[in-house]
């Protein structure tokens, strides 16, 4: 495994479980929209993560965690 794989790796285990606790975490929204764009990605995350595709997973779970930070500052999740 190469350098930038175990760095991908490493980085995917430390993101998913928290944007996945996040998710859990949230008690209220306001638009639905972004519930569903988060659960997408997540999915997404582990879906290429599956087929060894660390680039898109490693983007997938930015982009969940990006939806979940973007809703919580916008007031949109709680």
């Amino acid at each position: 495994m190469s350098k930038i794989e175990e760095e991908l790796r490493k980085e995917i285990a430390k993101w998913l479980p928290k944007a996945e606790k996040e998710l859990k975490n949230i008690k209220k929204v306001n638009d639905e929209e972004f519930l569903v764009n988060i659960k997408a990605y997540i999915k997404d995350t582990t879906y290429f993560l599956e087929k060894g595709d660390l680039v898109k997973s490693f983007e997938a779970v930015v982009w969940a965690w990006s939806w979940i930070e973007i809703g919580k500052l916008k007031g949109i999740l709680e």
